[in-house]
C-alpha cells in the first residue's frame, strides 16, 4: 500500500496528472464549443483538414504522415492539439537559434583529418563512402583508433568508469538521460566531489524529463553546493507545452578529453543490476580514447553551451595530436563518434543504421530494446535478409513498457516472413543499442530503433571499422543467441480478430509512441 501511495504521490504523476487535466480542458472547451454553434464545428473540420495537408506536405517519413493524418482527420479535437504539442521534431523558434548559433561556434573545431580520410579510402571505398556521410552530414570527423574496449553489461564498466574519474587531472564531463541515487550514481558523485575539491572542473548534465522521477526537482542546486557544475536539460514543467517532446537521450563521459564512455547505460542501479526491475538487465558501453574523445567532448561542449547560454574558449578542452602516422603504420582501426539532433531534420542516427544493413554481405547481428521502425528500416532489413545476409535481431522477453513492447511484437510477423531472425533475451530486460556486421563494422550509442530515439531526441553513437570492439561486439552477440530464444512466424500468426484489429492499431499509431 505504501509503494502505491508513493507511486501515486510522485512528482511524475502528478504532473502527468495536470497536463492531462489541461490537455483534457482544451478537448472538453473545443467540443462544447462545437456543438454549441455549428459554425465553430465546421471551422475545426476546415483546420483539421488544413493541418493534415501541411502534415502531407512537410518533409517527415511517410508512416509518420499516415499515422497523424489518420488522427488529425478522424478526431481533430484530439488530433490538432496533440500533433501541435507532441508531433513536431522542432522545438521553438528561440531555442532553434540558440541551439544553431552554439553549434555554428563549435563544429567548425571539429578538422578534418584529411590523412586519415585517405587512409581509410585506400583501405575500403564502401567503409570510406559510409564515414564521409557522418563527417559531411553531422560535421563529425574520423580517426584512427588508439584504443577501445567493448563492454557487454554495465557491471563491467562501471569499475572502469570509477577508476578513469579517480585518476582524471583537468576536467570530467558528464551527460546522462537517467541519473537515479543508488550505489553507481552516489558512488561517481562521492569521486566527482573529491576531485572538484582538488581543482578538477567537472560538469554534468542531465535530463529532466529521464530524471522526473528518479531525482529531486532542481537536483543541480544540490550538486552546485558540492563543487559540481551541474545543467538540467529541458527543466519539466507541468504545463502543456512542445519543448517537452524532445529529450537529451545521451550517454556522454569524457575524462581529461582523452578518455570518453558512451552506450545505452544509464546511471542507476539497474544498470548494474544492483536491483532488478525487469529480470537481468543487460547493457552495453564503449570505451575510447585518442583524439576521436574531441568528438564527445564537442558534442558535451554544445549542449552544455545550450543550457547555460554561455561562451568560452572550447579550444581549451580539446586534446587532439593531429599525428597519426604511427596508428597508421600499426593498422588500427577507424573510430567516428558522432551526435544526432532533432532540430537539423537529418537522421543521422538512421542514416547510419541504413548504411551497415544496406552494405551487410554476411551478417547484421542487433540489439535493440524496441523495434518500431518505419519503411526505410523495415525494407531495407528484409531486403538484406532476401539476398542472403544473416539477419538477426535481439528483443527483450520482458519489458519495461508493455505497449510499447505489444508494438515491437506487431512488427516481428512482417520481418520473420521476409526472413529475418528475431530473438528474444529470456534472462530479462537487453537495452544495448549495437549492431555488427560482416566481422568490420560496429556501432554502440543510444539509438534505439523507435521514433522517438530516431526522429526526437538528442542521442550520440560511435562508427567503428575494424577496431578491436567490433570483433568483441560479435561475440557478445553469439553469447546473447545462446540464452536467447528464437521467435518462430507461428507464434506471430493470430487467428483473433480481435487481437488483429488491436495490433493494426497499434502498428498505424506506433510513429506516435
Amino acid at each position: 500500500m505504501k509503494k502505491v501511495l508513493k507511486k501515486l504521490t510522485s512528482r511524475l504523476v502528478i504532473t502527468a496528472f495536470i497536463i492531462l487535466i489541461q490537455f483534457g480542458w482544451i478537448a472538453y472547451t473545443l467540443y462544447t464549443a462545437s456543438e454549441v454553434n455549428p459554425l465553430i464545428k465546421l471551422g475545426l473540420r476546415v483546420i483539421s483538414v488544413i493541418f493534415a495537408l501541411y502534415v502531407v506536405y512537410k518533409h517527415i517519413k511517410s508512416s509518420n504522415k499516415l499515422s497523424w493524418v489518420f488522427l488529425i482527420l478522424f478526431a481533430p479535437i484530439i488530433g490538432v492539439p496533440c500533433y501541435f504539442l507532441f508531433g513536431r521534431s522542432e522545438m521553438t523558434k528561440n531555442f532553434r537559434e540558440r541551439m544553431n548559433a552554439v553549434v555554428d561556434m563549435v563544429a567548425p573545431l571539429r578538422i578534418r583529418q584529411e590523412q586519415v580520410e585517405e587512409h581509410l579510402l585506400a583501405t575500403d571505398r564502401i567503409a570510406s563512402k559510409q564515414s564521409s556521410y557522418i563527417r559531411n552530414v553531422g560535421n563529425y570527423p574520423v580517426y584512427m583508433e588508439q584504443d577501445s574496449k567493448y563492454y557487454k553489461t554495465g557491471e563491467e564498466v562501471f569499475p572502469d568508469m570509477l577508476e578513469d574519474l579517480k585518476n582524471a587531472k583537468n576536467f570530467i564531463f558528464i551527460e546522462f538521460f537517467i541519473m537515479e541515487k543508488g550505489i553507481m550514481f552516489d558512488s561517481i558523485v562521492d569521486v566527482l566531489e573529491e576531485k572538484a575539491r582538488e581543482g578538477v572542473q567537472v560538469r554534468l548534465i542531465y535530463d529532466d524529463m529521464g530524471c522526473v522521477d528518479k531525482l529531486p526537482p532542481r537536483y543541480y542546486h544540490i550538486l552546485q553546493k558540492c563543487g559540481i557544475h551541474c545543467a538540467c536539460f529541458n527543466p519539466f514543467r507541468p504545463f502543456l507545452s512542445i519543448v517537452m517532446n524532445n529529450r537529451d537521450h545521451r550517454k556522454i563521459m569524457v575524462i581529461d578529453g582523452k578518455i570518453a564512455y558512451t552506450g545505452g547505460i544509464n546511471l542507476a542501479d539497474e544498470y548494474i543490476n544492483e536491483i532488478e526491475r525487469f529480470g537481468y538487465w543487460k547493457d552495453a558501453a564503449v570505451r575510447i580514447t585518442g583524439d576521436c574523445v574531441w568528438n564527445f567532448t564537442s558534442m558535451f561542449l554544445e549542449m552544455w553551451s545550450y543550457i547555460t547560454k554561455g561562451t568560452e574558449d572550447y579550444n581549451k578542452f580539446k586534446v587532439v595530436s593531429n599525428d597519426n602516422t604511427a596508428l597508421i603504420d600499426a593498422q588500427k582501426g577507424f573510430i567516428q563518434p558522432y551526435g544526432d539532433s532533432p532540430l537539423d531534420k537529418k537522421c543521422i542516427g538512421e542514416a547510419v543504421y541504413l548504411n551497415l544493413i544496406n552494405n551487410a554481405c554476411k551478417y547484421v547481428y542487433i540489439f535493440t530494446p524496441y523495434l518500431i521502425i518505419g519503411e526505410e528500416l523495415t525494407t531495407s532489413l528484409v531486403n538484406a535478409a532476401q539476398s542472403g545476409v544473416d539477419v538477426r535481431i535481439v528483443t527483450p522477453a520482458i519489458p519495461d513498457k508493455k505497449m510499447v513492447f505489444l508494438v515491437t511484437q506487431a512488427n516481428y510477423e512482417n520481418l520473420i516472413r521476409g526472413g529475418v531472425r528475431i530473438y528474444q533475451y529470456t534472462p530479462g530486460f537487453i537495452h544495448s543499442k549495437c549492431f555488427v556486421v560482416d566481422d568490420e563494422y560496429a556501432s554502440v550509442g543510444t539509438v534505439n530503433l523507435d521514433f522517438r530515439s530516431l526522429y526526437l531526441h538528442f542521442e550520440c553513437g560511435t562508427w567503428m571499422y575494424k577496431t578491436d570492439c567490433v570483433m568483441q561486439v560479435k561475440e557478445d552477440a553469439l553469447e546473447t543467441f545462446a540464452v536467447s530464444r528464437e521467435i518462430t512466424l507461428k507464434e506471430c500468426e493470430n487467428n483473433n480478430v480481435f487481437f488483429q484489429l488491436v495490433l493494426s492499431v497499434l502498428r498505424l499509431f506506433a510513429p506516435l509512441l
